[in-house]
């Protein structure tokens, strides 16, 4: 052998049979409690209906102070009217201060301080004039003009009051004679809250009431627009379930509402991929059943052949055939069933890993030294000057080389050359597999037909399936690769003809850790 010697005698450990690095798609532990989803109805509800009922209380708190001040407006000015006529009886008698009420405003107060009124007024000295003796006063640092009415609230006999009062100026003891300082009579008017907190209770029930009617309303009205809404939804979901189990067809996204578009389209998405795997799969029984037919046929043949032989070489020479039969059989069967793997494979991203390329191939070369030698085919291998490391599938991959390399030995003649060479492309992003053999090579006709399932060149001698090469197209198509048919670098002495096939796939980034193995 040329260069597989060399590259033999690089590779002295056994490789096992997983990479060492793999990506994390493992199902989530079934065995960890999950949480109940939530409805979308009541989802979009709760979001709805819990602003509604949070702010209810807010409303309500913000009309009982809104209420409190309409009541407090009307009863102020009332206080502050009061106020003002009982400081206009305020005179001089001599030197002191005296309250002159009228009988009729004395009726008014004391019937009114049987109840809610309370008044004071005392001299510029703090005796007492007239009224509550224990009205409470305003505040030391109270600083108000003369004649202008405040308001304040305070406590008397542990009820709550609001107190309207003014200081009011007292004449001269002689007329034409200038004010004397400090000489202001205090004038207060109190009322009790009663009166003020039934007209706001009034305001509140008068607002609040309705909306006890209202809110309940506004939630039927929610709960009925909501199911209106959803309606698409449950129209959709008695659509699909009404559906037989072999109807793949699309759903009309045309009568979606354009909320759902989008979720019937995933939706057809996802039947136009199961509608491709259905057929993949009826296709590989429908194959699977055609090509395994003939070689069967044949062994029932053979065997009854065998049956009816009395001389001993014909004998050895029917089951001979009948060993050879059996050997197709097989290798069809593996071929078919390597077919299906790479299908299901492609849906599997949890089994692509950095694979070093080149350990990968040189082992695949080295399976094929003993089947080479037996057909006395020169069987090389031309490693790269470095490692390359690719992501990929290892079992497909290995298959793929498997393929190409059983293909060159099966069409090449007893003494040609098979060469596997393994070279970074020029771009630096990919890597070249190259497999070329001295044999009767490919028509240009033919070279794009010879990747179709179960195809076969006409004359060609060889008891192949036709399936080699369509499962190398598949793998290298999963790993975003291309494949073509490319004419021999260098034909081998004294012939003219053979056939080269050239793989080109993306490169991994170089790892950080030492390479992980390749099965073997």
């Amino acid at each position: 052998m040329r260069s597989f010697d060399h590259a033999v005698r690089q590779t002295d450990a056994p490789l096992p049979d997983h990479p060492g690095q793999t990506y994390d798609f493992a199902p989530p532990d079934e065995s960890e409690p999950r949480s109940p989803s939530r409805s979308l109805f009541g989802e979009i509800l709760d979001w709805m209906l819990a602003p509604l009922l949070l702010l209810w209380p807010l409303s309500l708190a913000v009309t009982y102070l809104i209420a409190q001040s309409i009541a407090n407006g009307p009863f102020d000015h009332t206080l502050q009217t009061n106020a003002y006529v009982l400081a206009q009886q305020v005179h001089r008698d001599g030197a002191r201060a005296s309250l002159a009420l009228p009988p009729a405003a004395l009726d008014f107060l004391r019937a009114d301080s049987a109840g809610q009124i309370y008044y004071q007024v005392l001299g510029a000295h703090g005796e007492l004039l007239g009224g509550t003796p224990d009205l409470p006063l305003p505040p030391e640092d109270a600083h108000s003009p003369i004649g202008v009415v405040h308001l304040r609230d305070g406590t008397l006999k542990g009820n709550d009051i609001r107190i309207a009062y003014l200081y009011v100026q007292l004449p001269p003891a002689t007329p034409g004679a200038a004010v004397e300082p400090g000489t202001s009579a205090l004038v207060q008017v109190g009322e009790t809250l009663e009166r003020r907190n039934r007209l706001a209770n009034a305001i509140i029930k008068g607002v609040i009431l309705p909306q006890f009617i209202v809110l309940p309303l506004a939630i039927v009205l929610v709960w009925f627009g909501l199911t209106r809404g959803l309606a698409p939804l449950h129209a959709l979901r008695e659509h699909i379930r009404a559906r037989r189990p072999d109807d793949l067809s699309p759903l009309q996204a045309e009568r979606a509402p354009p909320e759902i578009a989008p979720l019937v389209g995933s939706l057809n998405e996802l039947l136009g991929r199961l509608e491709q795997s259905m057929q993949m799969q009826q296709r590989f029984i429908a194959d699977a059943a055609h090509q395994l037919k003939t070689p069967l046929a044949g062994l029932r043949t053979q065997a009854e052949l065998a049956l009816r032989q009395l001389s001993p070489d014909e004998l050895r020479r029917s089951l001979s055939q009948i060993a050879a039969s059996s050997e197709q059989a097989a290798r069809l069967a593996n071929q078919l069933l390597a077919l299906a793997r790479t299908e299901n494979s492609a849906r599997d991203p949890s089994a692509f890993s950095a694979i070093p390329l080149d350990a990968l191939t040189r082992n695949a070369v080295q399976n094929w030294f003993e089947a080479a030698r037996a057909r006395q085919i020169d069987l090389g291998y031309e490693a790269p000057a470095q490692p390359l490391t690719l992501t990929g599938h290892a079992l497909m991959l290995r298959e793929m080389l498997n393929n190409l390399i059983d293909n060159a030995i099966r069409y090449t003649p007893v003494g040609g050359s098979v060469t596997v060479r393994l070279r970074p492309a020029a771009d630096g992003e990919s890597v070249l597999i190259e497999v070329e053999d001295t044999g009767p090579g490919i028509p240009i006709a033919e070279r794009e037909h010879v990747f179709e399932r179960f195809y076969r060149i006409l004359g060609s001698g060889s008891d192949g399936s036709g399936l080699g090469l369509a499962i190398v197209r598949e793998i290298v198509q999963i790993h975003r690769g291309d494949i073509v048919i490319a004419e021999p670098h260098s034909p081998h002495p004294g012939t003219t003809s053979g056939t080269l096939i050239r793989v080109s796939l993306p490169l991994a980034p170089a790892p950080t850790t030492s390479p992980p193995a390749v099965p073997s």
